[in-house]
């Protein structure tokens, strides 16, 4: 692997608070990287630090091999897409991603060569003489994109670039971004809190928490065998079993985490497959969600969440449900230990007692 970013020791302070503490990370050349924590976990300061806009209390940042950490940003072989894409009103499409050609006088020829090749990159080659506020949304974001891509950076740095649009648009936007990725063959590092646009684009993440990171994987990684009860928690939506619950489950009191969308819930006269973890209990939620459905399931005292397609059931069978006793059964396979403790646990959704 050729490494195009290194993250060494790397802390930053602020004051008395401690933003970043001792992070090592290192991303490939040529990777889709996202960065992803809640506020104030510091990913969007590691950032930061590598545009320049920050410098690191200890530690050093490396961009091919060489250590950056004291250079200002301007000579720094990346740049940065952030969220409000601050594009200049009084300028043209064609005119703001020219901009940084401008600053370094590249000839005109050239430089209208290449806002042409990024515009159409992004698939905005008619709208070059429009005005920032005569776009979409999406429209500014891509204009951002080809400004930030015309440099031809070795690295790209994204701030919550999507965070201003519609779930819908969003959602389209994460895709076109991959594509986009794939296309120019850069290296992307991207800051999210939104864990769904870190699963879908990335090929690698690291999971921040307090500052630190909690683990680094691909999204499947990530997802299904979470190391400890924050990531479990904070990436998608998990049961953490312990205690007494636990040692009835799998004959010992280690705790360990089962994606509610693992649980089938039946009748309980109905045996589960052999091999099966299983338990009875009651329903004390059942919310229909469209494509699928959630339940809040009491199992002595403990809830368990579970999600089921709605593949042959419709919102009032869904109603019916609560109250009713079921069982609770999934393959022994969906159980992942949690082995380590993570910085901080605070709002980690377990399965905890009723409301």
């Amino acid at each position: 692997m050729t490494v195009a970013v290194e993250f060494d020791g790397v802390s930053k302070s602020f004051g008395d608070v401690q933003a970043v503490n001792n992070v090592d990370l290192k991303i490939a050349d040529g990777e889709f990287f996202a960065m992803l924590g809640p506020s104030g976990s510091g990913k969007t300061t590691c950032l930061r630090m590598l545009a320049g806009f920050e410098i690191p209390t200890a530690g050093r940042i490396l961009l091919d091999g060489a250590d950056v950490s004291g250079l200002p940003p301007y000579d720094r072989d990346v740049n940065t897409v952030f969220q409000d894409y601050a594009l200049f009103p009084h300028m043209t499409v064609a005119e703001n991603v020219a901009y940084g050609l401008m600053v370094k006088k590249v000839g005109d020829k050239e430089r209208r060569t290449r806002v042409d090749g990024a515009l159409a990159l992004v698939h905005l080659e008619a709208l070059g003489a429009r005005r920032p506020a005569q776009l979409s949304g999406g429209q500014r974001q891509r204009v951002a994109l080809a400004r930030a891509l015309i440099n031809r950076p070795a690295v790209l740095l994204l701030d919550e670039p999507l965070g201003a649009l519609d779930l819908k648009l969003r959602q389209e936007m994460q895709l076109e971004l991959k594509s986009l990725q794939r296309e120019v063959g850069i290296t992307f590092i991207y800051v999210t809190h939104d864990q769904e646009e870190a699963l879908t684009m990335s090929d690698r993440l690291a999971v921040f928490n307090h500052g630190r990171v909690e683990q680094v994987g691909t999204p499947a990684e990530v997802y299904e065998s979470p190391r400890n009860p924050f990531v479990a928690g904070f990436v998608g939506v998990s049961n953490i079993v312990e205690g007494a619950l636990a040692t009835r489950l799998r004959g010992n009191p280690m705790p360990f985490t089962v994606r509610p969308e693992k649980i089938t819930l039946s009748d309980p006269a109905i045996d589960p497959p052999e091999g099966s973890v299983f338990i009875d209990g009651t329903v004390v939620e059942a919310t229909y969600l469209g494509m699928y459905s959630r339940y809040r399931v009491d199992v002595d005292g403990a809830v368990l969440l579970v999600a089921g397609q709605n593949l042959d059931v419709d919102h009032g069978e869904v109603g019916a449900t609560h109250g009713r006793r079921v069982r609770l059964h999934w393959n022994s396979r969906a159980c992942r230990p949690l082995s380590e403790s993570p910085a901080a646990t605070d709002n980690i959704p377990t399965a905890g007692a009723v409301d």
